[in-house]
């Protein structure tokens, strides 16, 4: 799972770097497809970590 949250990170790193170039050039973050297709990518990371992290949790019980 550390893997997982690690790759994460990363993912979220990209977007902040993008985000922040995309706004330094006066584009809006909406109107950048490389800003949206990365976010559309960390939300498909949060989206594994939280379904591994609720079937661990699950197995506790």
């Amino acid at each position: 799972m550390t893997r997982l949250l690690g790759q994460l990170e990363e993912e979220r790193r990209k977007l902040n770097e993008l985000g922040k170039k995309s706004l330094d050039q006066g584009i809006p973050l909406f109107e950048n497809e490389a800003v949206q297709a990365q976010s559309r990518k960390v939300d498909e990371w949060i989206v594994q970590w939280l379904q591994r992290k609720s079937g661990r949790e699950r197995q506790l019980r």
